[in-house]
């Protein structure tokens, strides 16, 4: 995964900081809830405008693996590794796009295609896929993401 985060221009090894007003992520009864994710390359928000309009698919599909692997960074910062997720529950994805855009889950599969890989065979989630006017930072896609939580051993150490 290192090389993936580096791939996509991360250093996987960067903190990644949520303002005062809320958290990152929060643990609560066997669950990882990680706030929205915007794909940031340090403090550049990497995709920025609309899909459909100025942006390609693929742009899109860039930058919603960029919030992926962010997420990521953001739950093994959390929680050590990645040793403790026993499961992705769901995945919701933002997608700044055009009004006659409607290629949202081609795009947002882009960003479970990558959970398969890393949690397989436990990467299977629910997820919901919406295009809205507009996002922080106009960045093209934010997502979030819960994790099932479970002993060390019964998760990913990899990443």
């Amino acid at each position: 995964m290192r090389k993936l985060a580096a791939d996509l221009g991360l250093d996987p090894s960067e903190e990644i900081v949520a303002l005062p007003k809320y958290e990152l992520t929060v643990e609560h009864d066997g669950q990882l809830f990680v706030s929205g994710q915007i794909p940031r390359v340090g403090v550049t928000v990497a995709v920025v405008g609309q899909v459909g309009a100025g942006l390609d698919l693929e742009q899109g599909r860039v930058a919603a693996r960029l919030c992926v692997v962010r997420a990521l960074l953001a739950v093994r910062q959390h929680l050590g590794s990645l040793a403790r997720v026993k499961r992705v529950l769901r995945l919701n994805v933002y997608v700044r796009c055009a009004e006659d855009f409607v290629a949202l889950s081609e795009l947002a599969d882009s960003a479970s295609e990558l959970l398969y890989a890393v949690f397989t065979p436990d990467g299977g989630h629910t997820r919901t896929t919406v295009g809205v006017f507009q996002l922080p930072k106009g960045a093209a896609v934010e997502l979030d993401l819960t994790l099932a939580l479970g002993a060390p051993e019964a998760g990913f150490s990899t990443f």
